[in-house]
């Protein structure tokens, strides 16, 4: 519950506190949130740039990198996150928890380029394939670099902390998922397969969200993440199979109205989003 200097007031005017204490007690206040994670221009600002510099790295590398050759782009990427590593560091010495997270979140997603570039450089992957290709394809050539983000992913979580480090983590256990049932299927993977291991997986990261949210409750929300992708990727695998059966459907809307139950259980907004969205698909389907 957010508590503002209006509310200290009125209880300073009805005798709980006395008008002496307002003022200090609302700087105590703030100082003790200001590393929370809360929708102000400072932190959308800390957010987006985060955003920027990890998209750049990731999502928008384009083959131009590929002209620096495999060991170019792993001493690039060994130089940059050791730089990220000392401004994180910095900046948890002087308390500043959300810049710090953002920096530690951005080394951990150069794990996957500098795997790239490290197995360019001693020839182990195929040369068919750009980094690009790391966020489209599913195959299970990938494995090493997924499993190498997960790895950094959570010995720097443990050594640092901080909440949004827990986001790649989650992205990158999605990736396996997928990956792994590439294997399994032997390179011949099916749409119908696709959403089978999405919904499955989703189910599983709920869990690990759920067990994470219980053991983590008195303190920083480690949970929000791994909630976040876990029901995107259960409601995106549920919402995508393919039923003529009435009965289903029907069943489809009980399990997006037990979500919002969920949601307001856990008081978890992203199960009561993505249930309305079922909900409403339903009845507008009736």
């Amino acid at each position: 519950m957010d508590v503002t200097k209006k509310n200290l007031n009125e209880a300073a005017e009805a005798n709980l506190i006395s008008t002496q204490q307002v003022d200090p007690l609302y700087a105590f206040l703030v100082a003790q949130s200001a590393d929370i994670p809360r929708f102000t221009f400072t932190h959308v600002l800390y957010y987006l740039g985060g955003l920027i510099a990890i998209s750049a790295m990731t999502l928008f590398m384009t083959l131009g990198w590929e002209s620096f050759g495999g060991a170019g782009i792993f001493v690039i990427s060994a130089i940059y996150a050791a730089i990220g590593l000392k401004i994180t560091n910095v900046l948890s010495h002087k308390h500043l928890v959300i810049p710090a997270g953002v920096c530690a979140t951005f080394v951990v997603c150069l794990t996957p380029l500098a795997i790239y570039g490290l197995q360019q450089w001693l020839g182990v992957l195929p040369e068919a394939h750009a980094y690009r290709d790391f966020h489209q394809d599913i195959n299970w050539y990938w494995m090493n670099m997924e499993l190498a983000t997960l790895a950094v992913g959570v010995i720097i979580a443990w050594k640092y902390k901080y909440p949004f480090l827990v986001m790649p983590i989650a992205v990158t256990l999605w990736y396996i998922t997928m990956d792994i049932t590439d294997v399994i299927a032997g390179g011949d993977i099916t749409w119908e397969l696709r959403r089978l291991v999405s919904l499955y997986s989703g189910l599983l990261m709920i869990g690990l969200a759920f067990w994470v949210d219980m053991r983590s409750r008195n303190k920083a929300d480690y949970a929000f993440w791994l909630y976040i992708f876990g029901v995107i990727t259960f409601w995106g695998g549920l919402s995508s199979q393919s039923s003529d059966d009435e009965l289903s459907k029907f069943i489809y809307f009980c399990i997006n109205l037990l979500m919002i139950g969920v949601g307001a259980l856990l008081i978890r907004r992203v199960f009561v989003v993505f249930g309305a969205l079922g909900s409403c698909g339903y009845l507008g389907y009736l």
